[in-house]
């Protein structure tokens, strides 16, 4: 036997399952809320290639630069004891911090753009204070202890392994291959041996940086389908935000209702003001009036079909207006005249003759 109560609270748990897609107002909440698709790593990873392109390719430069910086530094003219005084090597000190500054600017300003162009691709432009708001719940040590032991933190760590284990192992087969130089290396003269730990450097780091980028798409994808499934919603969230959105469909109707009946009070309180009302008898009534200071051509000032055309037919009867049977005229003017318009060119002959005949019975 089925018990009732288990089927409706199985239908209630059944409305909460969040089974549907993100409707567009949930969407812009939450981009709203700073919650959106992003990963961090890419941004990260991409910013770190690019570095150590950037050094490979102006590695000379760079170089040729800081030697001469160097030299410079070293470098004493004339008097030791003046070029440790304050003033002096305070001097000194300074140019060459902008010296290397400006060697390094091009770098760093490749790196801004890299960012915020990696971050624009993702999210597009976003400007929020909301994430900044102070949260009581992050004070909460119990949601504290949830977030640690978390899916998010999980999925993090693993995160964190796998980019330990993958540039562990690019970096140990980059050494391996290269060992016999690295043997070397402590026997190399001194521009040779700084060469070559620039290169090994830069070699390393290009290597691990495209791993890093290569797990980084991987972590976009995940970003992704975990952001689509948090903002997933009910069935009863739709409906509700249904409601918020166009109202209450009950209240709607009713609203639409009523506007039809004050339409209809409006319509029937014009009949009597009418010159005719031509039917086609039962189904179509047509009310026209032809007023040269309003209009250049007759116009309708009310309609209507089946009871609302037998309604019209009871004012005009109550108000002594003429009533003329012409079923082709009545369902035209019906079909393709709304309220307020003039009737169309090519039934101003038949009207006319129809308004003839009804002046003509108002004159006897």
């Amino acid at each position: 036997m089925i018990d009732l109560n288990d089927f409706v609270i199985s239908l209630t748990l059944f409305s909460q399952e969040k089974t549907e897609k993100a409707t567009p107002k949930r969407r812009r909440e939450a981009r709203e809320k700073g919650q959106v698709a992003k990963s961090r790593e890419i941004v990260s990873a991409l910013l770190l290639f690019l570095m150590f392109l950037c050094l490979k390719l102006f590695s000379g430069y760079i170089y040729d630069n800081l030697k001469s910086i160097t030299i410079k530094f070293f470098t004493i003219n004339g008097d030791i004891d003046k070029f440790y005084e304050t003033s002096n090597f305070t001097n000194i000190m300074i140019n060459c911090i902008l010296s290397f500054i400006l060697i390094m600017l091009p770098i760093f300003g490749i790196a801004v753009i890299v960012s915020l162009m990696a971050n624009y691709l993702q999210v597009g432009f976003i400007f929020t204070t909301k994430p900044l708001m102070p949260n009581i719940n992050k004070l909460n040590p119990i949601a504290g202890l949830k977030r640690i032991f978390s899916k998010n933190s999980l999925v993090e760590l693993l995160k964190a392994s796998l980019k330990i284990i993958f540039v562990g192992y690019f970096i140990y087969d980059f050494l391996r291959d290269n060992y016999m130089m690295i043997a070397n290396f402590l026997h190399m003269d001194i521009n040779p041996s700084l060469a070559f730990i620039g290169n090994t450097i830069i070699s390393i780091g290009i290597r691990a940086s495209i791993v890093l980028l290569v797990l980084a798409i991987f972590d976009y994808a995940y970003q992704l389908w975990e952001y689509e499934k948090n903002l997933r919603m009910s069935k009863q969230e739709v409906k509700e935000e249904y409601k918020q959105v166009e109202g209450n469909p009950l209240i709607k109707s009713k609203i639409r209702e009523k506007q039809r009946q004050l339409s209809l009070r409006r319509m029937m309180a014009e009949i009597p003001k009418a010159d005719v009302i031509i039917t086609n008898p039962t189904h179509y009534a047509v009310a026209l009036k032809y007023d040269v200071d309003v209009a250049d051509a007759p116009f309708v000032i009310a309609k209507g079909k089946d009871l609302i055309a037998l309604r019209i037919k009871e004012k005009a009867r109550e108000s002594n207006i003429p009533i003329v049977e012409n079923k082709a005229i009545a369902q035209a003017l019906y079909n393709t005249t709304d309220i307020g318009q003039q009737i169309p060119v090519e039934m101003y002959q038949a009207v006319a003759e129809i308004l003839a005949f009804v002046y003509s019975l108002k004159n006897k």
